[in-house]
């Protein structure tokens, strides 16, 4: 019985052999700044004119009190980021940012496509990564794997292709 010639591959994006060392590099910590803050940028384009058409200048206002101004900036400050974010790793392994630094997010066993639970844990992992200080985002630089504490919390890493 012959394998049909037009059949989809059948082999995940990141195999377990693009782990290997002898093919990519773990993303150092200041490709990592430079993925996130072209991250942040894109974002910001995003979201500061959505809040600005739904609450106008009076969003900007510093004399409101308060982290959440309404559940459009919950939505829109919160919740559309997640979102993006988890979509671009599982579908792209990378969010923009990544992409323009060719790195991506991979499991750390397989090498293979986050799961959505991974993905979510990641996400949420990075916020408390942040929390102490950024320390949990410094740990880039002293790790071998270069490894963030959420990556290790998720059993990521970021990696890119050897040159």
């Amino acid at each position: 019985m012959s394998t049909n010639p037009y059949a989809p591959p059948t082999a995940e994006v990141g195999d377990l052999h693009e782990i290997d060392p002898t093919h990519v590099e773990y993303a150092g910590f200041w490709l990592r700044v430079g993925a996130m803050l072209i991250d942040a940028v894109l974002m910001l384009a995003i979201t500061l004119p959505l809040l600005w058409a739904v609450y106008g200048g009076a969003y900007f206002d510093d004399d409101k009190p308060g982290w959440i101004r309404g559940p459009a900036d919950f939505l829109l400050s919160y919740v559309l980021p997640a979102v993006v974010t988890i979509v671009f790793w599982r579908k792209w392994q990378a969010t923009p940012g990544k992409m323009a630094v060719s790195a991506r997010v991979v499991d750390a066993k397989t090498g293979g496509t986050l799961s959505v639970g991974q993905s979510i844990g990641r996400y949420l992992a990075c916020i408390l990564s942040s929390i102490p200080f950024g320390l949990g985002l410094l740990w880039v630089a002293f790790d071998s794997r270069k490894q963030a504490w959420h990556d290790k919390l998720a059993g990521t890493v970021v990696v890119r292709g050897r040159k």
